[in-house]
């Protein structure tokens, strides 16, 4: 089996048994989704791109099509945002819920447009299931080189490894700094435990704010990671 097709059966095996994991009528998850939208506009807003307008936006790795979606928010127009997936299903599902976006279905070693195509790229979840390292040094090198000069990586993945998930690995800060060496950024530490905080019940509100400032129990990294002009 090929790493591309080991990463196609890890996602279908996910979503079959996803059940609470992405329900946002638990709390958990809310808070979860409310931080990290919070950082990334303020990220945007740092960086001056508030509203986004008409900067380009892809998001490889977009499944179907939810968080590209997210960026209208920021402002951003809806035919320049972009989305790919390895996924079939995904990309068509992606198209029908947003008719006004673009979707491409492929592998994202190779990234079927010009250099310096997007002022935004977006990898969220992404580069902790890709385990083949030169699989991931290909994806880095094309996510950099369709990045425009002085464009930026909108980053989020988890840094530590699933005890419960053996299709995913954590990526540490180092691993990032080596797989995006050209790209230059703060990343943050963010997430809560999220198996954790989904279990809380009426404390999740109270006991999320006191585990978030522990710092080993934030799970993931964020940042935006902008291309030299």
């Amino acid at each position: 089996m090929t790493e591309t097709e080991r990463i196609a059966q890890a996602y279908r095996e996910l979503e079959a048994r996803a059940g609470s994991r992405y329900d946002l009528r638990n709390r958990g998850n809310q808070l979860v989704l409310d931080e990290r939208r919070r950082l990334a506009r303020k990220l945007f807003h740092d960086a001056g791109w508030l509203p986004l307008g008409r900067r380009r936006v892809l998001e490889v790795g977009c499944g179907t099509g939810s968080e590209l979606a997210w960026m209208l928010e920021l402002g951003a127009s809806p035919r320049r945002l972009v989305g790919l997936d390895l996924l079939p299903d995904r990309v068509r599902v992606a198209r029908s819920a947003y008719p006004g976006f673009e979707f491409h279905e492929g592998n994202a070693e190779h990234l079927d447009f010009p250099d310096s195509t997007f002022d935004v790229a977006m990898a969220i979840t992404l580069f902790s299931s890709i385990l083949d390292p030169s699989m991931a040094r290909n994806v880095a090198r094309e996510i950099v080189r369709v990045l425009r000069p002085g464009g930026g990586m909108l980053w989020y993945d988890f840094r530590y490894n699933s005890p419960s998930n053996r299709n995913v690995r954590g990526v540490t800060e180092r691993m990032v700094r080596e797989l995006f060496a050209g790209l230059n950024g703060r990343l943050h530490a963010i997430t809560v435990v999220p198996p954790l905080v989904r279990r809380l019940g009426p404390l999740t509100s109270i006991a999320y704010s006191s585990l978030a400032r522990v710092p080993p129990a934030r799970t993931h990294l964020m940042g935006l990671l902008r291309k030299p002009t």
